[in-house]
Order: C-alpha cells, then structure tokens, then sequence
C-alpha cells in the first residue's frame, strides 16, 4: 500500500471557533502544590474540567459572559489561556492575571496575554494589560479595550492563583 505524503483530514474532525469568553480567578492553599493547584481551579469554577492550554488568541467577534452561563461539561476539554503560579514560602505574595485585548474591528481576532509573579497582583496585572498593547502594537492592530482579571494570594503553608480566560461556545 502506498502512502500519502499529506495527511488527509475530514472537515467534520475539525473543532469549531468558540465564541464566547469569560475570564475567571481562583486562589488557594492546598497540602501539595497540586492541590493547590486544583483548589485554584475549583475556586475559579473550572476545576471539574479538563484545561487544554492554548496560545494567547480571541476569536474574532468572541463576546464576554459570565462563567455561570457557560455550560461547561464535567470532565470535558475546555480550552482557555491562563497564568498560574505556585509557593511553599510562607509569606510570600504570589500573583496571576489576564488581560483580553478586544480590536476596534470585531471580525479581527483579538489577544490573550497572560502573566505571573511572586510580587502584588498590582505589578502583575499592569505587565499582563501592556502585554496586550504591545501585541496590538505589532499587529498594527486597533484596540478598542482591555479586559483584565487577576489574584492575589499571599502564602499560608502551600499556596496557588490561577487566572484564565475561558474560551466556549454559546
């Protein structure tokens, strides 16, 4: 049997563009690292998922909603963009956010950036913003807003944030 030098691949494989996004935050201590993690996940309401990761890109038109009216299923593959960190020094600050740039022009797509820091959520959600002026800058795009969440978090024993955008389909 000879083979194709190209992969062939169904449109009916393929996933659909989502077009709706919220933004989410969580933070919390847990006995590991881990379950802190997770804590900060079941605290932002995404933590009875299953986070695919993705690049930093809004789908063009993608419109903000509130995480409740999102019907996420349990166990699914939910794609989002976030920022997480991690500590076991009591004390310490830790920090994560997102910040959704959304263009002037809704059929262009908007960006993502996401950003984390052992510092205050101050520092850390004003780096995530310009993150998104300096994307639209190189796209020599217009930009219309900013949207941004983030967490602070100062460390008991073992502590997590977690900021995300989610990305769903309405």
């Amino acid at each position: 049997m000879k083979k194709s030098s190209q992969m062939q691949v169904s449109p009916q494989l393929m996933v659909d563009t989502p077009n709706i996004f919220c933004l989410v935050r969580g933070a919390s201590e847990g006995r590991t690292r881990l379950n802190a993690f997770d804590n900060a996940l079941l605290n932002a309401g995404v933590g009875d998922t299953n986070l695919m990761r993705m690049s930093s890109i809004l789908p063009p038109g993608a419109e903000q909603c509130a995480i409740r009216d999102m019907d996420l299923p349990k166990g699914g593959l939910i794609p989002l963009a976030y920022a997480t960190i991690d500590s076991t020094t009591p004390g310490r600050f830790i920090s994560s956010a997102i910040a959704v740039g959304i263009p002037e022009d809704r059929s262009e797509p908007g960006v993502i950036m996401e950003f984390e820091d052992h510092s205050k959520l101050e520092n850390v959600e004003a780096i995530a913003r310009q993150m998104v002026v300096d994307a639209f800058n190189y796209r020599k795009r217009k930009l219309k807003e900013i949207k941004s969440i983030g967490i602070e978090h100062q460390v008991e024993t073992c502590g997590a944030t977690f900021a995300a955008a989610v990305l769903w389909y309405e």
